[in-house]
């Protein structure tokens, strides 16, 4: 690593976690507002509310990593063209293209942390605040419908009144058919547990619909085996823009083998392999704003130019997500467009510079 690309990175960094603190702070105490809402009901205490947002951050932090990219080299580049810096690196014979290949040095730095908080703290903290904030105000897991959770697992379709915290099941209704589509048994179990590679039930009754007869059994427990299991239960949890890679394509696996739609995760599951080069992208973009002279747009400008494009991107985003799903359109597309479109017009700029 050159003497140059050190104090490129030692600069930058130092300014985009300062932004990235702010935006996080900011955020974080939105989270705290809203949760000092349901204040002392079961055993939420404030403890737990401030563990709960401590939890969140890692996933502002995720989102946010971009914009504070683009807002922390504005305001670097700005500060070195205040100084002659970036004239001083143009005079001893560096490019533009050099110039922009140095911070894109720095932006990869900044790619890798946004993958691996995306991918490896993200999911787990988030899990764990939302299974900390259900416990501790008594509650189930949220589902769509007033009769619970609905899952299709081969030929049977499951439904699952509570789905508690820990992956435990409760009032668990199976529902198998044959290949004819028609209704061959019902099985109803009180509660219900994973254990390796099988549910282990309790409180298991079963009817079974033969040509003329029916029979009934019940046992004080049984085991099920199921595609289902309690990974996929996370979906639940986590937003699927917050979930694992892994996590996002296990699940849609599962959806696929049960016929079902997987548009909505397919997007996030390339969402999650763009946005983090969304950093090298704002690196770009930010590039050709250091030179604009200080006079015509100084720190503040450049800093609110910079969060009112972040906040454009982020918009971009959420945007085609929702067009792609309404169309129907190609889940690369819906997560990649936005992007590419920030890059276009960094490269835009970047010639327009070039040429003056």
């Amino acid at each position: 690593m050159t003497i140059l690309t050190k104090y490129l990175l030692k600069e930058i960094t130092a300014n985009v976690l300062l932004v990235m603190v702010a935006l996080i702070a900011m955020f974080s105490f939105f989270d705290l507002i809203q949760e000092l809402e349901v204040l002392g009901k079961g055993t939420y205490s404030l403890a737990k509310i401030l563990l709960f947002v401590l939890l969140s951050a890692p996933g502002h932090i995720y989102e946010v990593m971009p914009v504070a990219v683009l807002v922390g080299c504005m305001y670097s580049l700005g500060q070195f063209a205040r100084y002659s810096e970036l004239i001083i690196l143009r005079v001893s014979g560096i490019s533009l293209q050099g110039i922009a290949f140095l911070l894109l040095k720095v932006g990869l730095v900044f790619t890798i942390l946004t993958f691996v908080v995306g991918e490896l703290i993200t999911p787990f903290s988030e899990k764990m605040a939302q299974r900390l904030r259900i416990k501790a105000t008594e509650s189930v897991i949220a589902q769509d419908f007033r009769s619970g959770l609905w899952v299709k697992d081969g030929s049977s379709f499951v439904n699952v009144e509570e789905v508690m915290p820990d992956a435990g099941l409760v009032n668990i209704h199976i529902y198998e058919f044959d290949k004819n589509f028609k209704l061959r048994s019902i099985s109803n179990a009180k509660s219900g547990q994973f254990k390796e590679d099988y549910w282990d039930l309790k409180g298991v009754t079963k009817t079974v619909f033969e040509k003329d007869t029916v029979k009934a059994t019940s046992s004080p427990e049984a085991n099920w085996r199921s595609l289902l299991r309690p990974e996929l239960l996370n979906v639940l949890l986590v937003l699927p823009e917050k979930m694992s890679a892994w996590n996002l394509y296990s699940y849609i696996q599962h959806l696929s083998i049960n016929k079902q739609k997987t548009t909505r995760y397919e997007v996030a599951l390339w969402a999650k392999m763009i946005y983090p080069l969304a950093c090298l992208v704002m690196v770009i973009l930010a590039l050709p704003f250091g030179f604009i002279q200080q006079r015509a747009s100084g720190a503040s400008t450049k800093i609110f130019i910079g969060i009112m494009l972040g906040v454009l991107y982020q918009i971009l985003n959420r945007v085609f997500v929702h067009l792609g799903l309404l169309n129907d359109w190609t889940p690369w597309f819906s997560a990649v467009m936005p992007t590419i479109l920030f890059l276009i017009a960094g490269i835009v700029m970047l010639h327009y510079v070039e040429k003056r």
